[in-house]
């Protein structure tokens, strides 16, 4: 089974203009995300996907393979599909540009989910809360999965809503989504013609288009988890932790 990760990576963003191309730690912020990628042990290739010439350029000065693709796209599930379309590969892992930390074995463990559910179209993760204020978190965003695995919801709101505890209750009952996901070729290719339903233009979740048009999304909880970089202070974190572990080994 040939497995690919695309990663999306936008030039522009609203909160922290250019991100992915933020280079304090001496590389790129989506070279530290595609050498983690390149970690992992099911995927036979790693790709760029971008719609900008200097991010391509970057790539092509750390060696990565990079997909140009149109600057009109709304999301990195679309331009992953534009990405990919001509490619031979049966999953795709999409791996956003802003996940320097992801571990390399959560890579695996998401499309792994496919490899063991040949009747599922779409998997990804979710982790348990380390703090009880994060729950009630808007930015961060919960799940809620069946016996089974499978998602049943996801949302920005508390959920489940612990009536007796007046709304967040025991920190070991919430899940919270990781914003890593798998998808079989054919289903990839067909999401981006599926109608926005409500759910989704609500909750602004790409994950629910799929729940709403009747596909499941396979989940499977682990253990570590590291925020992606939305904001300058975020990264600035980021290049701190970075430093500090560079210190560290040449110690």
């Amino acid at each position: 089974m040939k497995i690919v990760v695309c990663i999306p990576a936008r030039y522009g963003s609203s909160r922290f203009a250019a991100k992915v191309l933020a280079k304090d730690t001496g590389k790129y912020l989506v070279q530290h995300t595609y050498e983690q990628a390149c970690q992992a042990k099911l995927p036979e290739r790693v790709i760029i996907a971008t719609d900008d010439e200097l991010v391509a350029e970057a790539c092509s000065e750390f060696g990565a393979e990079c997909v140009m693709t149109s600057a009109e796209h709304k999301s990195g599930t679309d331009r992953i599909a534009e990405a990919i379309k001509d490619i031979d590969v049966d999953i795709l892992v999409n791996l956003q540009g802003d996940e320097p930390e992801i571990n390399p074995s959560n890579i695996d463990k998401v499309a792994q989910l496919l490899i063991d559910n040949p009747d599922a179209q779409m998997g990804t993760l979710a982790a348990k809360f380390q703090r009880p204020e994060q729950i009630s978190n808007p930015n961060i965003v919960k799940c809620v999965l069946g016996a089974d695995g499978r998602a049943i919801y996801f949302s920005r709101s508390v959920i489940p809503y612990d009536r007796q505890a007046e709304g967040v209750g025991d920190i070991k009952q919430y899940l919270r989504h990781l914003g890593i996901y798998s998808y079989r070729k054919e289903f990839l290719l067909k999401y981006p013609t599926m109608p926005q339903g409500r759910l989704e233009q609500i909750e602004k979740l790409e994950q629910l288009r799929a729940i709403e048009n009747g596909y499941s999304i396979m989940v499977d909880v682990v253990g570590h988890t590291c925020d992606g970089i939305d904001t300058f202070e975020q990264y600035a974190e980021f290049v701190k932790r970075y430093k500090n572990r560079e210190r560290i080994t040449e110690d």
